[in-house]
């Protein structure tokens, strides 16, 4: 008797499988949790005014003169960050996919983000206070370009590290200078990474609001969205934050297609 239950568990356990899609459920569980239902909570506020289903949300946020103000600074904020981003980013990039421990080195810019980046922060005002520098909008673009440059570099140096050698020897081997050579080829070539790297820096910039705040009190988009959910105004906070998601989707979708773009002109 024992011998045959013993004989039935140990095939059952042989029966059992482990397949790859197990290893996806919590990963989907995080994602319900964390990510689906706040934006559907986000969105439910957006429309729900004194209990009811209503625009008054996205009349009462186009009304509010002082945070389309804010938001149009951020974008200003945001535009020169990313720059300033791509000024300082492509150079840095384009000598790390010449060099051959370029990928090792590539590390040193990522290794700042392995810290927290509040606690980067802290560390940075810390460093103008001891050298007596003034905390204004200056150092608020200063603390965004060193959050958000590497942002920049890691989609600069992977495109520019798969761009094919022969394209820039022939167009050696046909006369062309250095700076026609990369005028002509490695520059346009290296195209999707810019854009991937502006849609990287740009959103994050326009919708942070503790670096911001750390550095200057510059008050940002994002610091009005955190503003208008601390006075418990859930439904404008809200409508705000779909603004954001709005510009997050559209960058992607015009990032998409134009990846697929190059994909076909490549093949033709």
């Amino acid at each position: 008797m024992q011998k045959n239950i013993f004989l039935t568990i140990k095939n059952r356990i042989k029966g059992f499988h482990i397949t790859r899609s197990v290893f996806a459920y919590p990963y989907v569980l995080f994602l319900m949790l964390f990510v689906i239902v706040p934006l559907a909570l986000i969105l439910v506020n957006a429309f729900l005014a004194d209990g009811k289903i209503s625009f008054q949300n996205f009349v009462d946020l186009s009304r509010d003169g002082a945070s389309l103000k804010v938001l149009g600074h951020s974008f200003l904020v945001g535009i020169v960050t990313t720059a300033l981003c791509l000024i300082i980013g492509y150079p840095v990039a384009y000598i790390l996919a010449k060099m051959p421990s370029g990928g090792v080195l590539v590390i040193l810019f990522i290794l700042p983000m392995w810290v927290n980046f509040l606690i980067r922060t802290l560390a940075t005002r810390a460093i103008f206070q001891a050298m007596g520098v003034a905390l204004g909008e200056g150092t608020v673009i200063f603390g965004m370009v060193y959050n958000y440059l590497p942002f920049m570099i890691m989609p600069l140096h992977t495109t520019l590290s798969n761009i094919d050698k022969s394209y820039s020897e022939a167009a050696s081997d046909l006369g062309a200078d250095p700076v026609t050579v990369f005028l002509k080829t490695t520059l346009p070539l290296s195209v999707p990474g810019i854009i991937s790297g502006i849609i990287m820096v740009f959103i994050p910039t326009i919708s942070t609001f503790a670096i911001s705040q750390l550095l200057g009190g510059v008050f940002l988009f994002g610091d009005s969205i955190n503003d208008k959910f601390n006075h418990g105004l859930y439904g404008v906070g809200s409508v705000m934050s779909l603004v954001m998601l709005v510009f997050v989707l559209l960058s992607n979708v015009m990032l998409k297609k134009f990846n697929k773009g190059e994909a076909k002109s490549s093949v033709w």
